[in-house]
């Protein structure tokens, strides 16, 4: 799942309606709203600093704002999501998954976000949890930030409930690993009507191994991995980090219609 350093026309005429956010008696842009997004894509994908955007793209004051507003409406969130159900579409399937897959990851802490990080031990890493639920092609369904120290079941019925909201009620079915086994973290998924199935390793293994199922949240890590914004917690607030993990995806996304169509 590449993406391209810009955004195609094809990929602008679906995003241009989830970013306008102006009332009708706002003043004129100072720059245009196609160069603000990849501003902020630029910040996400190459982890520079606000100060430091590169001189060809709107400055710092003329990004920040709409990028905050953006997260802050759900605006990403819910493009990346339509986008997902697009892409099903396109590939004959159900617009959304009967099937989901959960999984955590843990990024190391920085001075900015240090106040609501919590250590990991399993990890041996201090920093913030970000838990994600995606369909079985990978694709996003429901990222949540918390502090490292919070286990991996601790948010199953919130992300259960997520889940169920943005799909309608389709998934029946989730694939976990062992941290999420229990009766209670079972009957948390329960109240959504979704019954986990841990994934387990049926031998003694040596490095990593691919399971059934569970290497499709692995390879939406690997698509994470790119953005380099996201290899540590640079952000003060949990909302912003969440907001830059939809934006990831997003970008992840937008080219891919036009690979489906062609």
């Amino acid at each position: 799942m590449a993406y391209k350093t810009d955004v195609s026309d094809a990929a602008w005429e679906f995003l241009a309606p989830y970013l306008t956010l102006m009332r009708g008696d706002a003043p004129p842009r100072g720059h245009a709203l196609r160069d603000v997004f990849d501003a902020l894509r630029d910040v996400v994908r190459t982890g520079c600093q606000w100060d430091m955007l590169p001189h060809d793209l709107p400055p710092r004051a003329a990004v920040y704002q709409p990028a905050r507003r953006w997260v802050r409406a759900g605006v990403l969130e819910a493009a990346a999501l339509d986008r997902r159900m697009i892409l099903r579409r396109v590939e004959e399937r159900e617009a959304q998954p009967t099937a989901a897959i959960l999984d955590s990851r843990t990024p190391q802490s920085t001075p900015e976000s240090g106040r609501r990080a919590g250590a990991d031990g399993a990890k041996r890493k201090k920093g913030s949890k970000v838990h994600i639920a995606v369909g079985t092609r990978g694709h996003p369904l429901a990222p949540k930030v918390t502090a490292a120290s919070d286990q991996d079941r601790t948010p199953v019925a919130e992300r259960a409930a997520r889940v169920q909201e943005v799909t309608g009620g389709a998934v029946e079915l989730a694939f976990v690993d062992q941290e999420y086994t229990g009766e209670a973290t079972a009957a948390a998924a329960g109240t959504s009507g979704i019954e986990l199935e841990v994934v387990k390793h049926t031998e003694a293994k040596k490095g990593f191994v691919l399971l059934p199922r569970r290497w499709v949240v692995e390879r939406s890590f690997a698509w994470l991995g790119r953005f380099r914004r996201l290899a540590r917690d640079y952000e003060r607030l949990a909302e912003t980090r969440a907001g830059w993990h939809w934006l990831a995806f997003l970008t992840a996304l937008l080219p891919r219609l036009g690979h489906q169509s062609a």
